[in-house]
């Protein structure tokens, strides 16, 4: 098959790398990509929200799949305007999208199916807004409506610290997602994601990992998109992950189908456990970055052969064979990020890093500049390694990052820290 990747972050360049193990690739191209995925793989100049231009491309290369990478492109239909063109898209639909693009709506669809997730309300006006919080109390979690890059979910441990994230909003801090908001209880528990392929009928789990938000140390400091991640995740058990299936995703796949809107795709959810009882957080339409990282690094070829799979609705006649093993990712970010940050930095010591099935250094914001690797985006390499316990691979991943040279460049220290200790 010739396959067409959407994106240019960590998440692409580990779908490509998967990809490309996988013989059924005969050609793989990816729009825009960036420098790592350029040494493997052809990279096209494409506008990736434009679907006339994505399906201009595909019949142009005779591309025979098209994997979505970013929320971006399927909250703005590319998906469908590839599917009206009779092109074969791993994808959900705009429609299905929502289930990211908009947290009221990923609301209503929890309450509509009975899955459990926080107590909320949805706001159009700060007012009423800030009168709920004043009312509810803090510690509470005020969220952007829409699509923020990760980063539109204010955790407010006092009741000001919601009433300024409020304003924040309203005032355009996050663009046209904050035009309305989503507050919510704040939820008890641990954290972990749950990743499942869905052809729009049957429902596949193919792992769990857990993030790290926060951008230091400690869980302290902004939320990011996630400065590591670790695969799987401990908390998440065996009886979890099947109670999760059975009161949150399949009730929530039903509904979707009920509405005329059946999902396709992956779905990533993010469960807060209690207790042993996982409650939603939120939803994802697509691969979490840097989760894809550990779950491409231990999935393999295989994971060409569940999207495909999904994609022409056979889902159920597929499977995941999964080692016995763990893979964790430590991101190196911009000094500055989550906020404003520096670009330019030629990164050196790329060069002598291992690729292999065991390490890789997945790029995210990078870029060539007369022939060198260069810093474009505030988080900017994924430094990823599999181990036959996560301590292993910690200290493998940990070793690269430490003979990486990156001018202006951080990282945390205590990835995986939940499981290591």
């Amino acid at each position: 098959m010739n396959i067409l990747i959407l994106g240019s972050g960590g998440r692409e360049h580990a779908l490509a790398w998967a990809v490309l193990q996988n013989p059924k690739c005969d050609r793989l191209v990816v729009a825009p990509g960036n420098a790592g995925i350029h040494a493997i793989a052809d990279c096209a100049d494409l506008d990736i929200n434009d679907g006339g231009a994505v399906a201009g491309f595909v019949e142009e290369e005779a591309i025979d799949f098209v994997i979505v990478g970013p929320e971006a492109p399927l909250a703005a239909g590319v998906a469908d305007r590839l599917r009206d063109a009779g092109v074969l898209v791993f994808g959900p639909s705009r429609a299905a999208a929502q289930l990211e693009a908009s947290k009221a709506f990923t609301k209503q669809i929890c309450d509509a199916a009975g899955a459990p997730t926080a107590a909320y309300g949805h706001f159009t006006d700060a007012a009423a807004a800030r009168a709920y919080v004043s009312e509810h109390g803090a510690p509470i979690v005020v969220k952007a409506d829409g699509l923020a890059a990760g980063k539109g979910v204010i955790i407010a441990g006092t009741v000001a610290e919601a009433h300024a994230a409020i304003d924040d909003m309203f005032g355009g801090a996050f663009g046209g997602a904050g035009a309305e908001v989503v507050i919510e209880e704040f939820m008890a528990g641990e954290e972990a994601s749950f990743f499942v392929i869905c052809d729009g009928e049957h429902v596949l789990p193919i792992g769990t990992a857990q993030d790290h938000k926060r951008v230091g140390d400690g869980d302290t400091g902004p939320n990011t998109g996630g400065m590591g991640a670790y695969s799987p995740a401990p908390v998440l058990t065996d009886a979890i992950a099947e109670r999760a299936l059975a009161e949150i995703i399949r009730p929530t796949m039903a509904e979707m189908a009920k509405r005329s809107m059946p999902y396709q795709g992956v779905l990533y959810a993010g469960l807060m456990i209690e207790d042993g009882a996982p409650r939603l957080v939120e939803y994802n339409v697509r691969f979490g970055d840097p989760e894809c990282q550990v779950l491409m690094m231990r999935l393999g070829a295989q994971a060409l052969d569940v999207m495909h799979a999904a994609a022409e609705g056979r889902l159920d006649t597929a499977q995941v064979n999964w080692a016995d093993d763990h893979a964790l990712c430590v991101v190196m970010a911009a000094d500055g990020y989550p906020g404003t940050y520096d670009k330019g930095a030629v990164i050196g010591g790329l060069e002598r890093m291992p690729e292999t099935s065991q390490a890789m250094v997945f790029h995210a914001g990078t870029t060539l500049k007369d022939g060198a690797v260069t810093a474009s985006g505030g988080r900017v390499l994924n430094v990823t390694a599999r181990g036959e316990t996560l301590a292993q691979a910690a200290e493998r991943a940990y070793a690269m990052v430490d003979a990486i040279d990156f001018p202006g460049g951080f990282y945390r220290h205590d990835i995986g820290w939940r499981a290591l200790t």
